[in-house]
């Protein structure tokens, strides 16, 4: 087994780029037939292209929303860093509300807040380097955290992810899919399952489509299909990413992850929540506290623009779910693994 991970051949794709004048977004609603960059000159068009899922994942929010308070300080005239935090503010509360559930995009504008409202008169420097700052932190953290998660995995398992957390949803490299990634790289895992994902199938069109550019074969499944490759004992580990770790551990991520870890428990198959820091919401007690986004129901009407269902359905269309600590075996963040995770162990490795 090689511990080594080549990183230039696991970590190609970059869905955030940002040009010095524009913000570029990989737009990921046309993937993979297309791959097209959506080009956001002001912070509204950062904010619109959040909410409608052009970029999506965590930490991808964040980062995006970063460079969004970089574009809506572009044209203000201010003389230091609190003038200009006053002007943006309004624009700022646009960007957090394009989606509530994800902690790291009011995390990102937290931190662009509080370096604005310290600088001086180079403050649209400090900007700029703290949203950098923010996306080159998240790759290195995607990169220790994939070796992290790797390292608990026996070698020549099977692995199942959920929804996308690879580049797509990162700065680059992924969560999740970091750690299948290195866990690829170095030989530990055989073979690589990926559920679907309904509605919007992010596995199948996005997770599917970053591993074969790397060239991993996965195996795509219906998301009803999961509990019962369990049971074939094809699985050792299943792999997700969050969106928010409560100071208890609870997780939110994407719909249909609780039903995973239901699944996995059952058939004692491990469960493993790979994130940043950045997602932790230590001020957030447990799941019950979370806000869980709902959106337009007639996303489950269709499937490419086809119709599938009858007219005049209702539906409800809940974008994430909790999964509580009890059912995951081990969160691994770039500070390390917690295994077990509890009130305790989270309160010992992020504080109060």
């Amino acid at each position: 087994m090689n511990d080594a991970i080549d990183f230039d051949r696991y970590d190609r794709i970059r869905p955030i780029r940002w040009t010095g004048e524009a913000l570029e977004l990989l737009d990921q609603r046309k993937l993979p037939f297309a791959v097209d960059y959506v080009r956001c000159d002001d912070s509204d068009a950062v904010a619109a292209a959040i909410h409608a899922l052009t970029v999506r994942g965590a930490p991808a929010i964040g980062i995006a929303a970063a460079w969004g308070v970089v574009l809506a300080a572009r044209d203000i005239d201010a003389a230091d860093g609190a003038q200009a935090l006053a002007a943006v503010e309004s624009a700022m509360q646009r960007l957090n509300a394009a989606r509530p559930t994800a902690v790291n995009l009011a995390w990102a504008l937290a931190r662009m807040r509080r370096v604005l409202a310290a600088a001086g008169a180079d403050w649209r420097e400090v900007l700029n380097r703290e949203a950098q700052a923010i996306a080159d932190e998240d790759l290195a953290a995607n990169r220790r955290m994939g070796a992290l998660g790797a390292a608990l995995i026996v070698p020549g398992s099977g692995v199942l992810t959920h929804c996308n957390t690879g580049s797509l949803a990162t700065a680059g490299f992924g969560t999740a899919l970091g750690v299948i990634r290195a866990g690829v790289a170095q030989g530990r895992i055989a073979q690589v399952f990926a559920g679907e994902t309904r509605p919007w199938l992010q596995g199948a069109r996005l997770t599917v489509w970053e591993l074969e550019q790397d060239g991993i074969a996965p195996t795509l499944i219906a998301d009803s299909a999961a509990a019962h490759l369990m049971k074939t004992g094809k699985v050792g580990w299943v792999i997700v990413g969050a969106d928010r770790i409560c100071a208890n551990g609870d997780t939110a991520n994407k719909i249909g992850t609780y039903q995973l870890a239901i699944s996995a428990r059952h058939h004692g198959v491990k469960f493993m929540v790979a994130a940043p820091s950045s997602t932790v919401d230590m001020a957030t007690a447990s799941g019950d506290l979370i806000e869980i986004e709902e959106r337009d129901p007639g996303e489950l009407f269709s499937v490419g623009g086809a119709r599938t269902a009858a007219e005049r359905v209702g539906a409800w269309n809940p974008v994430f779910d909790v999964t509580p600590h009890e059912l995951i075996d081990a969160i691994v963040t770039e500070r390390g693994v917690i295994e077990r995770p509890d009130a305790v162990a989270m309160k010992a490795a992020f504080g109060g």
